[in-house]
């Protein structure tokens, strides 16, 4: 049942899904450590695909998977892989913190896009004011270095290298929203664009991964299983989660607490590998956050007559 406003429940799993997401940060920052960032990605998506059709058979909505949808499918698959290989590899190079909040800037480029390729999606003033905190949170957390020079990799420590790929990661995940937004797969729905997704990232993700070193580095039995909850629990059902709040409660609201997870990626950050809470990163993510919020603002309707 549709609902205008957030109730108990809703505000509940919004903040389980922040966390989740945010958790999703933390368990790619620590099996780095033991898989090769690009390898650990596209075994996620080959493992997320079996998790994803269970769901789409338990929906009944494998159907929803056409042969006339290859071609967006593919383009967005590959947009997806690109996506995962900027934020596997900043997580890699530079701090959750940092990684988490330029990957945040999505809302950024993705209404950019909007601006000027999706029909009656012009920024308002709101929104724009919106686009330029958010941008200046993220040119600020980006030119901020913290004494750290590119290539360090320990906690605590960031990177021009590993904030580039964070970058990356976020202008990817603008670009697979776009393409869900205006190409043929807007009518398949978020499972199969999902299904998508995965189905070809996993091997673009793999045949890459020998260019960027090792596939094994120090594994442990406790990263393979990270690599399950990831596929399972962050891809499949914090995106279906994700989908269900959506289709229950007011989507500016919703989208709205998307500020939330690079917050909460900074203080676990800081609490798990001792990275520092400057002013400036926390300046930083006040406007990125303030400028997600404006940016997914309603519009007020015009007064009646």
């Amino acid at each position: 049942m549709r609902k205008d406003r957030l109730d108990g429940l809703g505000f509940g799993t919004l903040l389980a899904v922040a966390g989740i997401l945010a958790a999703n940060q933390i368990i790619i920052k620590i099996v780095d450590k033991g898989l090769q960032p690009v390898f650990f990605a596209g075994a996620r998506s080959a493992l997320a695909i079996l998790f994803v059709a269970a769901w789409m058979a338990y929906r009944g909505v494998l159907g929803r998977m056409r042969w006339a949808d290859l071609g967006p499918g593919v383009l967005i698959g590959t947009v997806f892989a690109i996506e995962f290989i900027g934020l596997f590899l900043a997580l890699d190079l530079t701090t959750v913190g940092h990684a988490a909040l330029i990957m945040y800037s999505m809302p950024v480029w993705m209404g950019i896009l909007a601006h000027f390729f999706i029909p009656g999606e012009r920024a308002t003033s709101l929104k724009a004011a919106g686009l330029a905190l958010a941008f200046a949170g993220t040119a600020w957390a980006i030119t901020s270095r913290g004494g750290a020079s590119a290539g360090q990799v320990s906690a605590g420590q960031v990177s021009w290298l590993g904030d580039a790929f964070a970058l990356v990661g976020a202008l990817g995940w603008a670009g697979t929203a776009f393409i869900a937004r205006t190409s043929r797969l807007r009518h398949a729905g978020p499972e199969a664009q999902l299904f998508w997704m995965v189905l070809v990232s996993a091997p673009i993700l793999l045949a890459v991964s020998p260019l960027f070193g090792p596939l094994i580095r120090d594994v442990t039995p406790m990263d393979w299983v990270w690599l399950v909850i990831q596929s399972g629990v962050v891809v499949a059902g914090g995106f279906v989660t994700w989908m269900w709040l959506l289709s229950v409660y007011p989507t500016s609201t919703v989208a709205s607490f998307s500020f939330l997870t690079p917050i909460l990626s900074i203080l676990l950050g800081h609490l798990l590998f001792g990275e520092v809470l400057s002013i400036t990163l926390l300046g930083a993510a006040t406007l990125v956050s303030l400028g997600i919020i404006l940016i997914n603002q309603k519009p007020r309707d015009p007064p009646k007559a």
